[in-house]
């Protein structure tokens, strides 16, 4: 019965497509082995800086909370920053000890892991943005992924003077983009929870 379907309205305009949430069908081409598949030989994953990469090594971590305060457990999470001089990679390069980006698929129990590096400070206009890393989220019933930033509580001073971050009018609001920092397993961990929805809902940017 495929002739039935009219793909345009009587005035012969083309009907739209019903539209389509990010996930949790994206684990299946950028997550091949959390979706059950065998990985790619050059898989963009979860270890931005190796062994070589200058700077202070860490370990990003967090959960994604769905409005229920659930874990979500079919999140993608993409992160890109600069390199412990303020400077971000032109040219992706997987096997440089730095390559500045990123990705991470939640696992059962909703967590998202990362190892890099501390990122420097990056100009904005003359002025120094706070240390921070920039985060997309893909999750399912979003059509669009949202974007973030970590930054880093460690930084007081440092985000005290970001432009970025206090253009976010509440000083309430702004604690939802700062990492803390934790007893890491070797080197420090920050913490960085995402909420999609609710009273502890992250900041989302629109850039």
């Amino acid at each position: 019965m495929y002739s039935q379907y009219k793909l345009q309205d009587d005035s012969g305009l083309l009907r739209e497509t019903a539209s389509q949430t990010s996930g949790p069908f994206v684990h299946i081409g950028l997550a091949l082995e959390i979706a059950g598949f065998e990985s790619r030989s050059d898989e963009i994953w979860q270890d931005l800086a190796k062994e070589g990469a200058e700077g202070e090594h860490i370990e990003l971590v967090g959960h994604v909370y769905d409005g229920n305060g659930e874990a979500v457990h079919d999140a993608l999470i993409e992160i890109w920053q600069a390199d412990s001089h303020g400077n971000y990679i032109s040219n992706f390069d997987n096997k440089e000890p730095f390559s500045g980006f990123g990705r991470s698929a939640c696992a059962l129990d909703g967590d998202f892991h990362f190892h890099t590096v501390k990122p420097g400070q990056v100009d904005f206009y003359g002025k120094p943005m706070a240390p921070h890393v920039n985060i997309a989220i893909f999750a399912r019933g979003i059509n669009l992924h949202l974007q973030t930033r970590a930054y880093f509580d460690d930084e007081q001073e440092a985000n005290e003077q970001c432009p970025i971050l206090n253009s976010v009018p509440s000083a309430e609001r702004r604690k939802t983009l700062i990492a803390k920092k934790e007893q890491g397993d070797g080197k420090p961990r920050y913490r960085f929870d995402i909420y999609l929805q609710g009273d502890e809902e992250t900041v989302f940017f629109d850039f």
